[in-house]
């Protein structure tokens, strides 16, 4: 009884108010403000994607301003190394200013892949963090 008394007058005293705990809390007890951060959470990792024309804008761009290739051969199929004749080291370096013009790393097992402008523009409209 004595424990009791100090602990309601400590919690008096910090002007605390007791609740009592759910021991088992039911699926209706959840608060609106937990479903709101789930909500706000779902839609960060859904993300906005870019509009593809705009990719395919800004990619072509990209393209036709690497030093190795002839702008008059770049369009929106071109194939990097059959049709603007650019080795594997070029498409790498064609990746780093993709990843330099979009704000986000493409991973290696996905660079690899890219080997088109219309790969690179699937690839960067696709990804969530293209800026």
């Amino acid at each position: 009884m004595a424990s009791m008394a100090a602990r309601n007058a400590l919690l008096k005293y910090l002007r605390v108010q007791a609740r009592p705990v759910l021991q088992n809390p039911s699926p209706l007890s959840v608060s609106f403000s937990s479903i709101l951060q789930r909500r706000h959470f779902s839609e960060e990792v859904r993300g906005t994607f870019l509009d593809k024309s705009e990719v395919t804008d800004r990619v072509v761009s990209v393209v036709k301003n690497f030093q190795k290739v002839d702008p008059s051969k770049v369009t929106p199929n071109a194939h990097f190394q059959n049709d603007l004749g650019l080795d594997s080291l070029d498409t790498v370096e064609l990746v780093m200013a993709f990843e330099e013009e979009f704000g986000f790393e493409i991973p290696d097992n996905e660079a690899d892949k890219i080997s088109s402008i219309s790969l690179a523009v699937d690839f960067i409209s696709s990804h969530p963090q293209a800026k």
